[in-house]
C-alpha cells in the first residue's frame, strides 16, 4: 500500500468534488425546461438572460426580507392592542406628509377616528391610512357641515357615509365594473360598484345618506373636467394603481384641478423604504421612492400649491420593524415584504394654492 502525505489525500478530494461541481458535459437545460432555441438572434437571448437576473435578483431580495420577518413580535406588543380608550381628535398631529407608524396607532385621537367609522382597532397600516385621511382633514378644518368632498377609488371604505352623517356633500368614485374585474378588485371585495356599497346605516340614517352622497365610475387616469369646485378630495391606496410612478405623480397634481383655490388634496399609497433608486415602477401595483415624493413636492411647489413638508423618518418601534410576508396577516401589519421590497404606507397633503 502506498503512502500519501495530507497535502495529496487533500488535494484528490478537491479533485473529486470539482470534478462533481463542474462536469465535463454539462447539461444547459434545466430539468423540465424546453432545450434554447439555436435560431434566436443573440440580442434576443441577451434581454432573456438580463430578465432571468432580474428576476433571480427580486428573489434573493424577497428571500431576505422573509428570513428577517420569520420572528414575529412578541404576542405582549401587539395582541389585544391598541386599547380602544376614549378620545379625540389630535391637535396638530400630522403636521408633516409622512410614513405609517407605530407610535400614531398608541395615541388617543387614533381609537377615537377608528370607533367614529366604525372599524376594529388593530395594529394595521390600512387603519392608519384611514385616520391620517380624516384627522389630517379635520385639523385643517376641512370637515365641517356644507362643505363638498370628492373620494377617489373609494372601495368599500366607510368614509364616505361618516363625512356625509357630518352635512358634508360626497362625490364618491370608483372604477368601471369591467376595469376592477381585470384588476382583480371585485373578486377580493374591494371595488365600489355603486352608492349602495357605500352605504352604512349605523354611521349615517339612510335618508341624509341618500342626500349628500352620489357615486360615479371615474377613471383615475382621465379625471372628468367637470369635477370641480370641492373643498377637498382624498384617496386611500389608490394612486399606486395607476399603472406606473408617473401616472400616479400625474394623478395627485390633476387631483388639485378638482378644489376650490386653498383647498386640501390628502392621498396615501405604497412607498419603498428600501431604496431610493430600486424600485417597481410599472405595472398593476408601483412602489414610490423618497425621490418620487420629492419630485411630486417639486412640481405642485412650481405651480404654487403648499405641500406639508414630507417627514421619511421610519419607525423605530417593534411593530415597525416586523416585516409582514404574504399570505400577509390581519395583524401586525404595518410594514411588508412586497417582491423584494421593504414597504409601508405614506401619507400626502396638499393645499391648492388660494386666489
Amino acid at each position: 500500500m502506498s503512502s500519501s502525505s495530507p497535502l495529496d489525500r487533500g488535494l484528490r478530494v478537491i479533485r473529486k468534488r470539482l470534478r462533481h461541481w463542474f462536469p465535463r458535459d454539462i447539461n444547459p437545460v434545466a430539468p423540465g425546461q424546453p432545450r434554447p432555441d439555436p435560431a434566436l438572434p443573440l440580442h434576443e437571448r441577451l434581454v432573456r438572460l438580463e430578465r432571468l437576473a432580474h428576476a433571480t435578483a427580486m428573489d434573493a431580495a424577497e428571500i431576505k426580507l422573509m428570513l428577517a420577518a420569520l420572528t414575529l413580535p412578541d404576542a405582549s406588543v401587539w395582541q389585544g392592542k391598541p386599547v380602544m380608550i376614549e378620545g379625540a381628535p389630535g391637535v396638530n398631529a400630522f403636521p408633516n406628509s409622512t410614513l405609517c407608524r407605530q407610535d400614531s396607532f398608541d395615541q388617543p385621537y387614533f381609537p377615537y377616528w377608528i370607533r367614529t367609522i366604525g372599524e376594529g382597532l388593530r395594529y394595521h397600516r390600512k387603519l392608519w391610512e384611514f385616520v391620517f385621511i380624516l384627522q389630517a382633514l379635520w385639523e385643517r378644518g376641512a370637515i365641517r357641515p356644507g362643505a363638498r368632498a370628492l373620494g377617489f377609488g373609494v372601495g368599500w371604505e366607510s368614509i364616505p357615509a361618516w363625512f356625509a352623517s357630518q352635512g358634508i356633500e360626497v362625490t364618491a368614485t370608483d372604477m368601471s365594473a369591467d376595469q376592477a374585474a381585470g384588476a382583480g378588485w371585485i373578486a377580493s371585495n374591494e371595488h365600489a360598484a355603486g352608492k349602495a356599497a357605500l352605504a352604512r346605516p349605523r354611521l349615517c340614517p339612510p335618508e341624509v345618506f341618500e342626500r349628500n352622497v352620489t357615486f360615479r365610475t371615474v377613471d383615475m387616469n382621465a379625471v372628468p373636467d367637470d369635477l370641480t369646485g370641492y373643498d377637498f378630495c382624498w384617496s386611500a391606496c389608490a394612486f399606486e394603481h395607476l399603472g406606473a410612478i408617473e401616472a400616479g405623480l400625474r394623478f395627485v397634481e390633476r387631483s388639485l384641478d378638482t378644489l376650490k383655490p386653498g383647498g386640501w388634496a390628502v392621498h396615501t399609497t405604497e412607498y419603498t423604504v428600501s431604496s431610493n433608486d430600486v424600485t417597481i415602477d410599472t405595472g398593476d401595483t408601483v412602489l414610490f421612492r423618497r425621490r418620487d415624493m420629492e419630485e411630486l413636492q417639486r412640481r405642485l411647489e412650481a405651480k404654487g400649491h403648499r405641500v406639508a413638508p414630507f417627514d421619511f423618518t421610519p419607525g423605530d418601534k417593534p411593530l415597525d420593524r416586523y416585516l409582514d410576508i404574504l399570505p400577509y396577516r390581519t395583524e401586525p401589519h404595518l410594514m411588508m415584504a412586497l417582491w423584494g421590497h421593504q414597504t409601508t404606507s405614506i401619507g400626502v397633503i396638499v393645499q391648492k394654492k388660494p386666489d
